[in-house]
């Protein structure tokens, strides 16, 4: 490996249980669980820790399907604002041994290593060094999966080095034919339930059946996309650990899962101008107005899917919450089907820099722009709770009870 790219995948282990842990030692040897509200439709497993598992709670079942299975496990409400700082905090532990840390979600993080092996070492050695030190300063223990480029690394970290003892897993490039080509195709990165009964009805059942298959048969199945399976199956991955790969937004957007079913028009209307609300604060706090708006709402059977995706453009560049909502509400009208709606999303794209726009005859942007950033100040200094909208007090509403949350879950 050492002619090659040296990388890493860090997985952190039932991360948001695992700080829950850290954090309330007294409860270090009972089976744990974070959960969201049980009131609420919120009400299901997020984390699980090692204890819980052995009774068979796994995440995203409710939270009283894994009390019955384990009627001591302690519940813990997440708190997202502390879950995001430990994250960080972990990111930092790793920038003291490479400059090259991306984070890939708030428990994963790829390190690009091959110039730091002169200073701390073999792979494995540095891997267990970072992972040492982790556990020691914030308690959480990590995995490292270590190969030649992030898709592998992945795989190696996912399907090899959280079952080893010491959460390490070394995969060279030669190997990927004999370790990675057995495996059964779900458990290939970037292949969900969908895309393996797709590959399972082409009789295609392991990483490796797909990597020999012809490319030409991919490419004429899912074009680009089909391209992109058989490089991954063939361990073929040549993006580079970018730190700043999650800057320079091309869409703003938000969804959220309602409690209930909502039936009407009027009250689903409601959550809209929420979501509306919060995606256009968010381009102002960002600087961007955008220019295409899309809409999506879906039904609470997932087996029977219901709803719609669909945009339209916008006359002018926008972040002026009720001119966005105008092309929101026209979506729905138009595409909403009358089907129970449970999830809703709203999202603009054709971002534009919000201080250089072509001005229009009788435009207000400018004048609601000042309305709203005054709003947006207010909410920043006294809390998401100083000021609502009159319809969020209504019962459709769901902005007051997402006030104390951050990503949907309490702080």
């Amino acid at each position: 490996m050492k002619s090659e790219r040296v990388i890493m995948m860090a997985d952190c282990q039932s991360f948001y249980a695992s700080v829950e842990k850290a954090d309330h030692p007294q409860h270090q040897n009972r089976p744990l669980i974070v959960a969201g509200d049980p009131e609420r439709r919120s009400g299901i497993v997020l984390a699980a820790c090692p204890l819980a598992k052995q009774y068979g709670v796994t995440t995203a079942e409710t939270l009283g399907t894994a009390l019955a299975k384990c009627p001591d496990l302690v519940v813990m409400r997440p708190r997202m604002e502390r879950y995001i700082a430990v994250s960080m905090q972990i990111t930092n532990i790793m920038k003291q041994f490479t400059d090259l840390v991306e984070p890939y979600s708030i428990d994963e993080q790829h390190l690009d290593v091959t110039g730091s092996l002169s200073l701390f070492g073999e792979p494995e050695t540095l891997a267990l060094t970072i992972q040492q030190k982790i556990r020691r300063e914030t308690g959480i223990y990590s995995r490292f999966g270590i190969s030649y480029n992030k898709a592998v690394s992945k795989m190696a970290c996912d399907n090899f080095a959280k079952k080893n003892a010491n959460g390490l897993y070394v995969l060279p490039r030669e190997a990927v034919p004999k370790v990675l080509w057995p495996l059964p195709i779900r458990q290939m990165f970037m292949v969900g339930s969908r895309m393996e009964r797709h590959l399972l009805r082409m009789g295609i059942r392991t990483i490796g059946e797909l990597a020999n298959l012809p490319l030409a048969r991919l490419r004429q199945r899912w074009g680009v996309n089909g391209e992109v399976l058989w490089r991954l199956a063939n361990g073929m991955d040549d993006s580079p650990v970018d730190p700043n790969s999650h800057q320079g937004e091309k869409s703003i957007g938000h969804e959220m899962t309602l409690p209930r079913d909502y039936y009407s028009m009027e009250e689903t209307a409601v959550p809209l101008l929420e979501l509306t609300e919060l995606v256009c604060r968010r381009c102002r706090e960002k600087g961007y107005m955008g220019g295409v708006v899309s809409v999506g709402c879906r039904g609470a059977d997932f087996d029977h899917p219901t709803g719609f995706y669909r945009q339209m453009k916008l006359p002018d560049p926008t972040n002026v919450t009720m001119q966005v909502y105008d092309g929101v509400m026209r979506l729905f009208r138009r595409h909403w089907d009358g089907q129970p709606v449970r999830k809703v999303g709203v999202t603009l794209t054709g971002l534009v820099r919000d201080d250089e726009y072509q001005l229009t005859l009788f435009d207000e942007r400018p004048r609601y722009q000042a309305l709203e950033r005054a709003t947006d100040e207010i909410k920043r200094r006294y809390g998401e709770s100083a000021i609502f909208r009159a319809v969020s007090l209504t019962g459709a509403g769901q902005a007051r009870d997402r006030a104390g949350k951050i990503g949907g879950h309490y702080r």
